[in-house]
């Protein structure tokens, strides 16, 4: 029973790994969009474990060819050898990352990814010293933690790096916030040169960033703050990183990647979460000057292995195949327009943002700016009592997150717009 399984999950993990809901669920088997808990419910799911399920549960094309690796019984070899399914997956990233001359190193997770990002660019640039942005997320190791600016998600103080901070793209709260999308562009600009003359010793190696924030709540500046951060990180030969753990492969609709919503190329560019649909699977693309920035030996033991790098290619060629890069522009602006619509005016809401599939809302007290976490966790357990599943996160806990498989349909669209404009209403006393 989930009960039992309750009881025993807290004698054996530790109290820091949370769990969703009030009643935590175990889901025991999916199927397209939607999943099933261990006393039979079915739910529509809008988050994917967490943006990773990108093309949706018990894929033919993917499981067949996972299926068709176990068969060989080869399931893991090393890098140490030759493995056919990660140079093609590699070939295909490569073309796909927009990146000149790239190549491309696989790991396990997103955190993995922006360790290997973080140490190819500290050591190309020989310095430590990492700009990064407030409310970010990217990763639980020790120098991603340094990298996140999320108090929530920092697990320790002590920190490898120089870190120093530059403002994030919200709009509902901080110095910024008042200005309009070109006045925050040219602010958060010449914020960053001042960042550089006051904080740093000059010789900075890179910039972090993520196109849209993950955990940080789906915060996201205007279209073109990277490129104009970009042209001062050029004036100095200091490198960027693009963080497209959540943001990669078609999710925000309008483009492949998140960065190129600001028209500039990064030097790294990080991926992970939905390209194995499940499977570990993540990786750094970079030019090859700066990833071959590694003066030893490294590899990653079962970073790329052939049953996952199968299934990122399968997972990539459905993609393509079945353009979900405009089915989440399409799909999402039924979500995006009908919360709008139907809750956008409401005082509570203070904002409803994002991109395509990677959706998120605010919630405040009536009248003002203050994060409304208690409603918050309302909309989220009424939204479950309807048979949706959806995510939390921002740095207050005050946003419920979207991230549907890209395979998500209209009608499942629409189906799910009623029950969140549903809990919403109902968990804010509002009258349908």
């Amino acid at each position: 029973m989930t009960d039992d399984l309750l009881a025993r999950h807290r004698a054996v993990l530790p109290s820091w790994m949370p769990l969703y809901y009030a009643e935590p669920l175990e889901l025991v088997s999916g199927s397209g969009r939607r999943v099933t808990d261990a006393q039979g419910r079915s739910y529509l799911d809008f988050f994917g474990g967490v943006l990773t399920n990108m093309i949706g549960y018990d894929i033919p094309e993917i499981r067949e060819v996972v299926e068709r690796q176990l068969a060989t019984g080869i399931v893991h070899t090393s890098t140490l050898y030759l493995i056919r399914q990660q140079v093609e997956l590699a070939e295909k990233i490569a073309q796909r990352s927009g990146i000149p001359d790239a190549r491309v190193f696989f790991t396990n997770s997103g955190t993995e990814a922006n360790e290997a990002a973080l140490l190819v660019a500290t050591n190309h640039r020989r310095s430590h010293q990492i700009l990064a942005v407030r409310n970010s997320y990217h990763g639980r190791s020790y120098a991603a933690m340094g990298v996140t600016g999320n108090r929530n998600w920092s697990a320790s103080g002590l920190n490898p790096l120089q870190v120093a901070w530059l403002h994030s793209g919200d709009r509902v709260r901080g110095l910024l916030a008042r200005l309009s999308a070109d006045e925050q562009v040219d602010a958060a600009v010449e914020d960053l040169r001042e960042v550089l003359a006051t904080q740093t010793a000059g010789d900075v190696a890179a910039l972090i960033a993520e196109p849209i924030q993950g955990v940080g709540g789906f915060v996201h500046p205007p279209d073109g703050l990277f490129a104009g951060w970009k042209k001062v990180l050029d004036e100095h030969g200091i490198l960027f990183i693009a963080d497209e753990v959540q943001t990669g492969w078609g999710r925000t609709g309008e483009h492949f990647w998140g960065y190129q919503a600001h028209g500039v190329t990064p030097d790294l560019l990080t991926f992970a979460k939905g390209i194995g649909n499940g499977f570990a699977l993540a990786g750094v693309v970079g030019r090859a000057e700066v990833l071959e920035s590694v003066p030893a030996i490294s590899f990653s033991t079962f970073g790329g292995n052939p049953i996952s790098t199968a299934a990122g290619n399968a997972v990539l060629d459905y993609l393509i195949a079945h353009d979900l890069q405009a089915n989440a522009a399409r799909v999402g602006a039924i979500l995006a327009d009908g919360l709008r619509s139907a809750v956008g005016g409401l005082d509570c809401v203070a904002e409803v943002r994002g991109k395509g599939l990677m959706l998120g809302v605010e919630f405040v007290r009536p009248g003002g700016s203050e994060p409304d976490p208690a409603l918050t966790n309302r909309v989220f357990e009424a939204a479950r009592d309807g048979g949706l599943l959806t995510g939390k996160g921002g740095l207050h806990g005050n946003v419920l997150r979207m991230g549907p498989p890209l395979t998500l349909t209209e009608e499942e669209a629409r189906e799910g717009l009623a029950i969140l404009v549903d809990a919403i209403r109902t968990a804010a006393g509002v009258a349908a």
